[in-house]
């Protein structure tokens, strides 16, 4: 399947030109459009006035260096295994290719031309249009435009979150739970990806449907832990973003199904082994169902999907598509006084959830964790602002005076622009202090009160008080915005068939 980045915004994965047989098969294709010379060919794909843009989805590049199998290591594995000797043809380990223009490195069937001299249709038109104009070849080589836009595995996010991003699925305990045999007791269908618009992929997800093949680790062969095998997979089911997955080949044996993350970095797009020289074999147990597996995979491949190139990339880099950083200070609510704020320190982020420490605590695990669009968190100086409650040292106060004034923050301090921004109340109408209305109750979440507007802030925030509960000094009131889907008008719970508790005392 050959996606673009420029298509990611509009991922389909039901194109009928979307077939994963293109991205297998590419060498077949290319051999037999070859009859012409190399610089026949040259002339006649130059003649086509073709725009750069269009090739960089056919443009290979070099693998990245933490990924590339030891030659040496896969060579042993090779002589020492002939079974696997003969299935070379799958990822063209034999065939490495340097490109003339650009100097990447790549499987060679993979290559453009003929001889495969180039990496791609623009290598190709570049070199013969140096030669024609009699141009000198930069010494310095260009990477072709998919490498520098970074392909899979070829990307380097921040280290510090992807190594929280793995540790967010184990904890501290190091242990996991482990949804597989779970759903499969319950035979509980999971909340799609798309159901929660606060989490990575959930604009595409809807695209995301069973059938997909992709290529991941080939676990049913026993080679050691230096060398990575890979084999392609059907997805069976979708749960959330883990999926039932089937090697190839098994047919209706569901003796080797298997549970992965879709947004693993060990799962890739078909094409992703041919593209990078990774080893492409089949499952022990199958090995000997086939004679032929390259005939085997082209008529399973013809008219299936596969999942975009960049996946697990995309996915982290919508994780780090935020202004918050570690070491930032914000202003949170206080747990122990609910209707006061208090300054806190942003020790992780995982997921885009934030690990809390509270500025002035002198336990170190007084902390606790939020969503970055948690309505419970503002920017620095907010409480000034708005006119709220803050129990913080003068010197801070006196700073965010400073800061409000000038719109000048410091380097660790979290600043508006970072936060949603709310809406304003419709029709200009406004809350007065002392309106009823029902509100859920921030301190049992389960349950809808009565209660009153205690006091009104600035930009349209409220101090609701719970009828019956108040504390006398309002230590228990807390603030929700104008818009808040939090409160609501009287008689909201008898229209709506549901419980509202009322003031304690009264019947």
């Amino acid at each position: 399947m050959e996606t673009s980045d420029a298509d990611w915004s509009n991922l389909s994965l039901v194109d009928r030109d979307d077939s994963v047989l293109g991205a297998f098969q590419k060498q077949e294709d290319s051999s037999s459009l070859d009859n012409r010379s190399d610089q026949g060919d040259d002339e006649f794909t130059n003649s086509l006035g073709m725009y750069d843009g269009y090739d960089s989805y056919n443009e290979s590049g070099a693998s990245t260096d933490n990924e590339d199998v030891d030659e040496t290591i896969l060579d042993d594995f090779l002589e020492k295994d002939e079974a696997i000797s003969k299935y070379r043809f799958l990822n063209n380990k034999d065939g490495m290719a340097t490109c003339e223009r650009c100097g990447s490195v790549g499987v060679k069937h993979a290559f453009y031309s003929k001889s495969k001299r180039f990496c791609s249709l623009s290598c190709s038109r570049s070199f013969a249009t140096h030669q024609r104009e009699g141009k000198p070849l930069s010494s310095k080589l260009s990477l072709p435009a998919a490498v520098k836009k970074g392909k899979p595995g070829s990307k380097k996010l921040n280290s510090k979150n992807q190594g929280l991003h793995k540790a967010s699925l184990r904890g501290e305990t190091g242990r996991v739970f482990d949804w597989g045999p779970y759903l499969m007791s319950t035979q509980a269908n999971a909340a799609s990806v798309i159901c929660f618009k606060h989490v990575p992929m959930h604009d595409c997800w809807e695209q995301m449907i069973d059938g997909v093949l992709v290529e991941v680790p080939n676990t049913d062969l026993d080679i050691g832990k230096d060398i990575k095998v890979y084999w392609i997979a059907t997805v069976l089911k979708i749960y959330g973003y883990k999926a039932l997955l089937r090697y190839e080949g098994f047919g209706t044996d569901s003796s080797k199904d298997f549970w992965s993350n879709l947004i693993s970095e060990d799962v890739h797009n078909v094409g992703w082994c041919a593209t990078y020289g990774k080893i492409l074999a089949p499952p022990r147990t199958i090995r000997e169902k086939y004679s032929d597996w390259k005939e085997f995979l082209i008529k399973r491949l013809t008219g299936t999907r596969t999942i975009p190139p960049h996946f697990h990339t995309k996915s982290l880099e919508w994780l780090e598509d935020h202004k918050l950083k570690v070491g930032m200070q914000l202003e949170v609510v206080n747990k122990l006084c609910v209707s006061a704020m208090r300054v806190a320190v942003i020790k992780e982020i995982i997921g885009c959830r934030l690990r809390l420490n509270y500025l002035d605590s002198k336990d170190e695990i007084d902390e606790f964790w939020c969503h970055m669009t948690s309505p419970l968190i503002h920017p620095v100086g907010w409480s000034q602002t708005v006119g709220h409650k803050l129990h913080a040292s003068q010197e801070y106060i006196n700073s965010c005076l400073s800061k409000i004034t000038m719109q000048k923050y410091g380097p660790n301090d979290a600043t508006p622009d970072m936060f949603p921004k709310c809406r304003d109340p419709p029709h200009g109408l406004s809350f007065q202090v002392g309106m009823k209305l029902e509100a859920i109750d921030p301190l049992n979440l389960s349950a809808i009160c009565v209660a009153t507007v205690m006091k009104v802030l600035r930009n349209n925030f409220l101090m609701i008080g719970i009828d019956g509960s108040m504390a006398e000094n309002g230590s228990d009131w807390f603030c929700y915005h104008a818009t808040s889907p939090c409160i609501f008008p009287v008689g909201f719970c008898e229209i709506n068939n549901l419980e509202l508790t009322p003031p304690r005392g009264t019947s």
